[in-house]
């Protein structure tokens, strides 16, 4: 047996309930958390936009699947209005000059039938260039759905643009940047499920939660991505931290810099835990199921992927990612309020065990976790929901054993479903 199936073996042996979820997750279990709508029951209109969902984002599009009724196509809209307007972002063939005037009057061209964008060099230009079919859906829509979706875009527009030739210094400006680019996120989709009457009215108009939603996601990706945005030339992680640390920021990638790079990453992990409260208060006000696991999903995988990055010096030296079975298992149990707090309240655990006596922020890290154990003390069944019996271990080490590749197979099968919390 070659190397790479040995370690998949151990990786199975030592977390058994991965192998039940994966199976349970390939044999049916993802269409209760992302079931597929048909493409013959759209308009020619939406399944272009369909289309363009799933070449620019599997991911997105199996979650926005699974959401109820005319809400289903005013996320996938909403989507693509602010995927469109990335990518002139992230277009640097685009002179600022041109670019600054186009992010601050994008949202206009919602209501421009023929605007399209024929000279992007991204790989996401088709939506770009066939704005016009996206825009003609967007007109389609509820006004109370147009005017949630235009006027976030207006905003992030000006966010971006104002973003484009500056870093991110203090702690303010990085919630400032992390609040255009996803805090609006969840603003205009909190705004979007009240509209739609399947949530009440008070989900769109707290934003100071919304936002909150944003943060953590947006915050635990950054922290994530440190390699791969310096290997790339990006920089979000706030001067204010980091400087506290190192010189500059990319030397907290030099293998001798690796204790201070460690201290600072567990400096702005505990930032991010801040928004764990508001994130359980938000979902605990949700009533309709396919929102709830459509924002509860993307929550729990940040607080794993957190749980995963914290003291761990391999952020700095490669990529950290949770086991694609405890990621289908997240999916399959973060359905409901109680689960959700159980699944917070054993990985901010995970993280206390961690903390080191020496850390600077150490404190304020045990402090941040008393506050999330206090809102998501379990109780109930799913507070032992990894308690497995000694005879389901033998069986399960047992089917590992026997069947490796043909869970192996699985578990690639799975990846396009997996990808949607981890996005």
């Amino acid at each position: 047996m070659s190397a790479v199936p040995m370690e998949l073996l151990r990786t199975w042996l030592g977390h058994p309930e991965d192998i039940y979820n994966l199976l349970r997750f390939k044999m049916g279990g993802y269409r209760a958390v992302m079931p597929r709508i048909d493409p013959d029951s759209l308009g020619r209109g939406l399944r272009t936009c369909y289309r363009y969902l799933n070449q620019t984002s599997r991911s997105f599009a199996a979650v926005i699947q699974a959401l109820d009724g005319e809400l289903r196509h005013a996320v996938c809209i909403f989507y693509l209005v602010l995927r469109a307007l990335d990518t002139i972002e992230d277009d640097m063939t685009i002179s600022l000059d041109v670019k600054v005037p186009m992010l601050h009057e994008f949202h206009s061209y919602l209501y421009q039938p023929e605007w399209k964008y024929m000279e992007s060099k991204e790989k996401d230009r088709q939506v770009l260039e066939d704005f016009p079919t996206i825009s003609m859906e967007f007109r389609k829509l509820s006004k109370v759905y147009q005017d949630v979706i235009s006027d976030i875009c207006h905003k992030m527009g000006i966010g971006m643009a104002e973003f484009l030739e500056k870093k991110v210094d203090s702690q303010h400006e990085w919630d400032k940047y992390c609040h255009y680019v996803a805090g609006l996120v969840g603003i205009g989709l909190s705004r979007l499920f009240s509209a739609s009457e399947l949530e009440d009215p008070i989900v769109g108009q707290d934003t100071e939660l919304a936002n909150s939603m944003g943060l953590f996601l947006q915050k635990t990706n950054i922290i994530r991505d440190y390699l791969e945005d310096q290997l790339e030339g990006r920089e979000f992680w706030p001067r204010e931290v980091w400087s506290r640390y190192a010189k500059k920021l990319s030397d907290l990638a030099k293998p001798e810099n690796i204790d201070m790079a460690v201290q600072c990453l567990n400096e702005l992990i505990t930032n991010a835990l801040h928004h764990v409260p508001d994130v359980l208060t938000y979902l605990s006000r949700l009533k309709n199921q396919s929102v709830f696991n459509f924002c509860a999903i993307p929550q729990v995988m940040a607080i794993a992927t957190l749980a995963a990055c914290y003291n761990n010096k391999q952020v700095f030296r490669g990529v950290v990612k949770i086991r694609k079975g405890q990621a289908v298992t997240l999916m399959m149990d973060a359905t409901n309020i109680q689960a959700v707090k159980a699944i917070m309240y054993q990985y901010v655990e995970e993280i206390y065990q961690k903390i080191p006596s020496t850390d600077p922020s150490s404190n304020k890290t045990q402090q941040i976790i008393a506050s999330i154990r206090t809102m998501s003390l379990p109780g109930g069944p799913m507070a032992s929901r990894h308690h497995y019996s000694p005879i389901y271990l033998s069986c399960a080490m047992l089917l590992a054993a026997l069947s490796w590749q043909y869970l192996s197979t699985i578990s690639k099968a799975t990846e396009e479903y997996v990808q949607a919390g981890e996005n």
